[in-house]
């Protein structure tokens, strides 16, 4: 039992540090700067029609910046979709980046796009399992089943943390292979903002690894809720 608590202590930093660090960057350079000529928004726009992807939109959202590529819209949180400071322009680049992954059928991205799928599927069978642990060992009185339950519920909630893991390169390649020689090259930004710049798209390629570790938080949860049952 302690070191299912230490377990759940280490990954409770490594959870929450990640995303602390990545808030704290963003919202650092997240001040309006009158160097910098557009909005987030307009960034993205621009250079879309720049890598001449004319089916793709960009629109402002309240669930988080991100590109859908089903329905092929660069959606941005309303701070980066009309602010004019090096935080908008940085996420729209990189939000930009995955939709030229897609553009070009990167199978990187197609195959995170399906993986994606398959995560929240299998999330919701695991927990399906996991509540019916308890129901089912009492109907069948056999201890066995409850343990073949709980490990084919760990596996399938366990998958997201894989995904996550699995797909963060294309994470890193729309941040450093995409975005950055785009904001760099197209002289959007100035070589003093570089390593702000590069801090930004590291913050926004490392959010799925805090998601992938919360994949992991959860399933430790669980675990100290099947110990105490």
């Amino acid at each position: 039992m302690p070191y299912l608590i230490l377990i759940i202590v280490l990954l409770l930093i490594l959870v929450f540090v990640p995303q602390w660090w990545a808030r704290y960057v963003f919202r650092k350079h997240s001040q309006p700067r009158e160097d910098i000529q557009g909005s987030g928004s307009e960034l993205a726009e621009h250079l879309l029609a720049k890598m001449n992807i004319r089916d793709v939109g960009v629109e402002q959202t309240d669930k988080g910046d991100h590109y859908d590529p089903e329905a092929r819209m660069v959606r941005l949180s309303e701070e980066n979709f009309a602010g004019k400071s090096l935080t908008a322009v940085a996420v729209a680049a990189h939000e930009v980046g995955h939709a030229i992954q897609h553009h070009r059928r990167e199978r990187a991205l197609q195959r995170r796009t399906e993986l994606v799928k398959v995560a929240q599927w299998s999330q919701q069978l695991g927990a399906g399992l996991m509540f019916a642990i308890p129901v089912i060992a009492l109907l069948t009185r056999m201890p066995h089943s409850g343990v073949m339950l709980f490990l084919a519920g760990l596996a399938s909630m366990g998958v997201a943390t894989v995904v996550h893991l699995v797909t963060l390169p294309v994470e890193w390649d729309a941040s450093f292979r995409k975005a950055l020689p785009m904001l760099r090259h197209g002289g959007y930004v100035g070589p003093k903002d570089a390593v702000a710049i590069r801090s930004i798209l590291l913050a926004a390629a490392l959010t799925y690894v805090a998601a992938s570790l919360a994949s992991l938080l959860n399933l430790s949860r669980w675990l100290v809720m099947l110990r105490r049952g």
